[in-house]
């Protein structure tokens, strides 16, 4: 007992006292969500505590201000607020707590823990914005980076430090692809942000993956959907943080997201709340903004010698992936990885569209063979799905287009290729190897 107890004496120790007066505002207005406070002066970012009887209290987060007056927002309900309730600040404002107390935890978007393994008592503390670094600070992209899925590994290889997008609409296995790389990737540390999804997936993906050794490199940062808009932020922000600090132990980190979208969506209601007006499609500026930061926060650091690959998922509104978010994603992403409804329907898992999929350093990490041999099944698999509808008319004569032809005779290679079991894991190198055998044998 005295040895689970002795981190929480130090820290208590290492705490210098606060002997400043204690500040407090009150609350005058209360609109969706909205919480307008007088007489007190905090930053943005800072939380505060509102006291509305019966001994408990509401956490708010400064999101701006106007007219004098101090604007919140809930992270949780507004039932029982009432005008001139006692506001107060707490914690350091714009600092996030981390440490190595996250791994083989599951917390919420304030770092609270959500399992049952008690509290957790982080060590040290990082800015949620990020420490911003120079452009010539980042490191180049040299190394392969092992997903443990066959199809992204021969023909859209990632790099330690990249960016990656996995974008599909609904329903077509995101999270299902993001769960096989997350179990099967080669990385020191794995940081997990379940942003605005399902409960339930947040549930069964602690289930499969915080046991045993996988569970000892992997935190896990769960805000589901029907909490507020803030909250979400602060959790995406939080998973940041820690992959930052972990890179700047000279760890190799894996950082995933699910999904980007739903930060923005998160974003935009902020947005809207203060005025800002939807540009596009509803999108204020700053919500394409924010999607923006997050993601140039992941990569390689050349002081440290750490990385983080990031890896986001992207959820195409309607299948248009020309919707905003979308848009902004494959622009300042390194990479994406498109998943087909079409294919999903026929049955192939992962679903993944090879020949609208890219990754934008896979020329600079591998070898030149490896490289040609994935040029060559990405023009049979486009001759094929370009002349589909004419092979199964009838209409194809054998021998009109070779190319074609020889995608035909590797049909059920190829497909055999593609898909792969949730459960299974194919390194790197018995990718390539399986990506050789396949053209050898056609």
């Amino acid at each position: 007992m005295l040895t689970r107890l002795e981190p929480l004496f130090d820290g208590l120790a290492l705490a210098p006292p606060d002997l400043s007066p204690r500040r407090y505002g009150l609350v005058t207005a209360c609109d969706g969500g909205l919480v307008e406070v007088s007489g007190l002066s905090v930053p943005v970012g800072a939380l505060c505590r509102i006291a509305h009887g019966a001994g408990t209290q509401l956490t708010a987060e400064v999101i701006g201000f106007r007219n004098g007056r101090t604007l919140m927002m809930l992270l949780g309900d507004a039932v029982l607020l009432r005008p001139g309730a006692r506001v107060r600040p707490e914690g350091r404002p714009g600092m996030l707590p981390v440490g190595p107390a996250y791994l083989g935890r599951a917390v919420d978007g304030q770092g609270h823990p959500i399992d049952s393994s008690g509290a957790l008592h982080p060590s040290a503390s990082w800015p949620a914005g990020g420490v911003r670094s120079g452009a010539l600070d980042r490191a180049s992209v040299t190394d392969c980076f092992d997903t443990g899925v066959r199809s992204l590994n021969a023909l859209t290889t990632f790099g330690v430090g990249q960016r990656i997008g996995v974008m599909a609409g609904s329903g077509v296995g995101k999270s299902v692809l993001i769960d096989m790389i997350a179990g099967g990737a080669d990385a020191d540390v794995v940081i997990v942000g379940l942003i605005g999804e399902r409960a339930r997936e947040v549930s069964d993906f602690v289930e499969r993956h915080m046991r045993g050794e996988t569970a000892r490199r992997t935190a896990v940062v769960a805000v589901p959907a029907d909490h507020a808009p803030n909250l979400r932020l602060r959790g995406a922000m939080l998973a940041t943080s820690l992959a930052e600090y972990f890179r700047a132990q000279g760890k190799r980190v894996l950082l995933v997201i699910d999904s980007l979208t739903r930060i923005a969506h998160a974003a935009r209601e902020i947005g809207l709340l203060l005025g800002e007006p939807g540009a596009a499609r509803g999108y204020p500026p700053s919500a394409l903004a924010t999607v923006t930061k997050l993601v140039e926060r992941a990569g390689n650091s050349a002081e440290s010698g750490g990385s983080i690959t990031g890896l986001y998922s992207v959820l195409a509104d309607g299948d248009d992936h020309n919707d905003p978010v979308v848009d902004t994603a494959r622009a300042i992403l390194d990479g994406h990885i498109v998943l087909s409804r079409e294919l999903a329907q026929r049955g192939q898992y992962p679903a993944v569209d090879v020949p609208a999929s890219l990754s934008r350093v896979m020329a600079d990490i591998v070898d030149p063979a490896h490289a040609a041999a994935a040029r060559e099944l990405r023009g049979l698999l486009a001759a094929q799905e370009a002349n589909r509808d004419l092979v199964l008319m009838g209409a194809y004569r054998e021998g009109a287009d070779p190319q074609l032809d020889r995608a035909m005779a590797l049909q059920a290679q190829i497909s055999a290729f593609l898909g792969q079991s949730p459960g299974e894991r194919v390194t790197l190198g018995q990718s390539i190897a399986a990506l050789a055998a396949l053209l050898n044998n056609g």
